[in-house]
């Protein structure tokens, strides 16, 4: 999960800054970052749009950081 930790510092944002944006436990976020945990496909979702990346590049699928276009509801 060293990619979803770079991102995250990279953005400058704190662990307990990505709880308050989506909602996940600080220490529940921390075992997902730190690989002794994984996570839901709505947690995923709620990271990818925290850190304005998109799933595929938190699953290691594409090395492109930037977000997909959104649609207007999300």
């Amino acid at each position: 999960m060293s990619r979803l930790k770079n991102l995250r510092k990279e953005r400058g944002y704190t662990q307990i800054k990505m709880q308050h944006l989506t909602g996940i436990d600080q220490s529940d976020y921390s075992k997902i970052e730190n690989g002794k945990r994984y996570y839901t496909f709505e947690q995923c979702r709620k990271i990818a749009l925290a850190l304005n990346t998109s799933m595929d590049y938190l699953a290691g699928l594409t090395d492109q950081k930037e977000a997909y276009p959104r649609n207007k509801h999300d």
